[in-house]
């Protein structure tokens, strides 16, 4: 066979691997991404030693096994399972995203149908000029998810260069929600590095000033703030602890609207938001918590194996390589030869691409390259791979896990479908004192990021922090 042959049979094989792609879409959310975790419960297995029985690989039949069937398409299907389980902490109304998940499929379920219909329910709460606070506050934080269920999806839209017009509106959802709070939420812009600022929300059970344990909450990739409330800022808040949310490189403002892709230096993001917190009466400085949800299970680790403030650490999941959560078909082409890589993508394989397997990719490229980003926002499919790819290469973490010191909870999933097999390994790694939970499907909790059990989530991951630094002060 000749080479011009062989490149050939390599095309369709491809192409066939990319169709992959649509089956991860929805845990590209990163939600929280947005961004997303969680379970406790007998079930669930707890390990500190190497006696973990070991959860149960992503299943070839279903993308979404013993879950929910909102949508066929499993993208759909789990952005809006994220936005059912955000209804247990206020960030959702069942009515509004069944309702929302009824008009979808009636008009056709796909990127469009889905982003226009999510959008409108923010619209609509926002546009409701309620007198009272509490219904201001509710409404505030539900078009803050609604937007940022129509966030996800808009590259996959008839109306792609509204992405940052929504990021902006889920944006001003979330600052209404914050400032509603009692007390309201403390706002900052923390330096970074070149002129960039790192924007924070601060959120305390009250304003009494008593110095209070703090947990950092670090996103995935593209997890809107609204997955944070979910994920972590109310538990907090009704455990007594401070909690502290912001946007890395490579996350909302950051993103979308100051253009930063995301670092493989994380503790450079970390360590401002730490001697942030130190210069605060408020916070006991000896009891700042970090954890990272989604790719944020690879950020908020890198982060501690250098910043060692950090008194406790959760890896959700823990996350060595998010490189290895794209098909092995597709991480084949990239090689250290830019030209020829690139060749590849724009002659045999971007060319092949559905629009469902456009978006995808487009969506789980653009936290990484701006050049990507502009060229989605102009319904365009970008042709440089090989810059993204390094980028993306570069927040390997297996070498650093070892010099973690503080304790780390490592948490994984029963059919975990973006980085299967990585959490365990993570946690073998770790030479400190660890823990291990798998979060099982007989309790709901399977899946990346458990969207279906966002409460369970807060349960296991607070009971570690209370059992590993102490409970809080409570209002």
């Amino acid at each position: 066979m000749t080479n011009a042959d062989t490149d050939r049979a390599q095309a369709p094989t491809r192409r066939g691997a990319l169709a992959g792609l649509a089956v991860g879409a929805g845990a590209v959310v990163l939600s929280a991404a947005s961004a997303c975790s969680a379970s406790p419960d007998p079930a669930f297995v707890k390990r500190r030693g190497a006696d973990a029985s070991a959860p149960t690989s992503a299943p070839a039949a279903s993308p979404t096994p013993g879950a929910m069937q909102l949508f066929k398409d499993p993208g759909l299907n789990f952005n809006a399972l994220l936005a059912l389980g955000g209804a247990g902490f206020g960030a959702a109304e069942v009515g509004e995203v069944l309702t929302a998940v009824n008009a979808i499929n009636a008009a056709g379920a796909n990127e469009q149908t889905y982003t226009a219909e999510f959008r409108r329910w923010g619209d609509r709460l926002t546009a409701d000029a309620s007198s009272h606070r509490q219904t201001q506050r509710a409404h505030a934080l539900r078009a803050a998810q609604y937007y940022g269920q129509a966030l996800f999806f808009v590259l996959g839209s008839d109306a792609p260069g509204d992405e940052k017009k929504l990021y902006l509106a889920g944006r001003r959802s979330w600052d209404t929600f914050a400032q509603l709070c009692t007390p309201a939420a403390v706002t900052d812009q923390v330096p970074y590095r070149g002129g960039v600022k790192i924007p924070v929300w601060f959120f305390r059970p009250d304003d009494s000033g008593r110095a209070r344990p703090t947990v950092i909450l670090t996103n995935g990739s593209d997890g809107p703030n609204v997955d944070m409330w979910t994920y972590g800022v109310s538990a907090a808040l009704a455990r007594g602890w401070n909690a502290l949310v912001y946007d890395g490189p490579g996350q909302g403002r950051l993103l979308y609207v100051d253009e930063q892709v995301f670092s493989p230096r994380w503790e450079q993001v970390v360590s401002p938001l730490v001697d942030w917190l130190e210069r605060r009466k408020d916070v006991d400085a000896h009891r700042i918590a970090l954890t990272g949800l989604s790719m944020g299970g690879d950020l908020a680790p890198r982060a501690a194996a250098f910043e060692h403030r950090i008194a406790a650490l959760a890896a959700l999941p823990g996350c060595l390589a998010p490189w290895l959560g794209f098909p092995a078909e597709l991480r084949d082409i990239v090689t250290s030869d830019k030209a020829e890589t690139n060749r590849i993508w724009n002659e045999e394989v971007a060319p092949e691409l559905t629009p469902s397997e456009q978006f995808v990719i487009k969506k789980r490229i653009e936290p990484f390259s701006i050049p990507a980003m502009r060229a989605a926002r102009r319904g365009r499919i970008f042709t440089d791979f090989w810059t993204p790819a390094q980028r993306i290469m570069a927040l390997d973490i297996t070498r650093v896990v070892r010099r973690i010191a503080c304790p780390t909870l490592v948490l994984d999933y029963d059919d975990e479908l973006f980085y299967p097999g990585q959490p365990r390994k993570f946690f073998d790694l770790l030479r400190t004192r660890k823990e291990y939970r798998l979060m099982r499907a007989a309790t709901g909790a399977q899946l990346h990021c458990s969207p279906m059990a966002p409460q369970q989530h807060c349960e296991v991951v607070f009971d570690w922090l209370e059992d590993t630094l102490g409970q809080g002060d409570r209002p």
